[in-house]
């Protein structure tokens, strides 16, 4: 179970729903200034983005994940959903050549991205390498098995897919009310317009220079943004920048990358799982989207 904490304010031709979650501040902007209405709509948010950290986050103890992470070479079952989102991150693995790898997120006991920190020996590196790999996970609808010392990490998609599953569930109810909604989780956005009168949202993006300052001014009607860079989370050591974007074939940080990429889909996890697929090709970036004909924003 869960608490239904949030913070409804009023503005001018809009209300706000604000919560924490995913590590993450989550806003839901809804252009209804009905009280009832605004209330129905947070608690269904709440308890959905809830189930989703729940049921996906690895830092949850007895969750699903947890067992899966720790079923030390066992069959695990698993649902309808866990099975699709196995086969998107599958999906995500063939496209990129496995750089976008769902195991590989043990590579993040060993990087640590705040002052003073020291990048892993290569010796260090190459042993948790022996433990990534997508290929050696084994699974159906219904049953899950992974190779003793292995993990795996929803982190790369999981919050733009409770963007796109709170987006699914709302959008009836505003729609019906004609109500214009806007879903910020962190900076994963997902919009929809319902009446001709709505203005379109305007969102400021981080500069790529300092996560404290604004960057570029973005106006959504509907459809979906994410951002990935390396703004936040780095580390410098003996004059060299090391970005939080892991290669799981070196297991060492991607060089060469923009510092943001900004891209556009119809679905959250589309743009999420595009961005980050541009940064992990490095000085390639803007070629991949631009041959995935893809919208997009990307900061150097």
């Amino acid at each position: 179970m869960f608490m239904l904490n949030y913070q409804l304010t009023y503005h001018k031709n809009y209300s706000k729903i604000a919560f924490e979650a995913m590590a993450s501040p989550c806003e839901v902007l809804i252009r209804n200034l009905q009280p009832e209405f605004n209330h129905q709509i947070a608690k269904s948010v709440i308890k959905e983005t809830k189930r989703i950290e729940n049921k996906y986050s690895r830092y949850i103890s007895g969750n699903l994940v947890d067992k899966m992470n720790n079923s030390d070479g066992q069959s695990v079952k698993i649902d309808p959903e866990t099975f699709k989102l196995l086969e998107y991150a599958r999906n995500l693995f063939e496209v990129s050549d496995g750089l976008f790898d769902i195991t590989s997120g043990v590579l993040r006991k060993i990087w640590k991205f705040y002052p003073n920190s020291k990048p892993p020996t290569k010796d260090v590196i190459y042993s948790l390498l022996q433990n990534i790999d997508f290929r050696l996970i084994n699974y159906d609808e219904q049953t899950f098995r992974m190779p003793r010392r292995m993990q795996i990490d929803f982190g790369g998609i999981g919050k733009e897919y409770a963007v796109d599953q709170v987006a699914k569930l709302i959008r009836p109810i505003c729609k019906k009310r004609k109500s214009s909604f806007l879903i910020n989780f962190g900076g994963d956005l997902s919009a929809d317009k319902f009446s001709s009168q709505d203005p379109a949202w305007v969102v400021g993006l981080e500069s790529a220079n300092n996560a404290h300052e604004a960057g570029s001014v973005i106006s959504l009607t509907s459809g979906s943004v994410a951002t990935s860079g390396n703004t936040k989370r780095f580390l410098e050591y003996q004059g060299k920048r090391y970005g939080h974007l892991l290669n799981p074939t070196t297991g060492y940080p991607i060089e060469g990358a923009p510092r943001s990429i900004t891209v556009f889909a119809p679905s959250c996890v589309l743009a999420g799982s595009f961005s980050s697929l541009a940064m992990l090709q490095g000085l390639q970036a803007e070629n991949f989207l631009t041959e995935q004909e893809i919208k997009y924003i990307c900061i150097w």
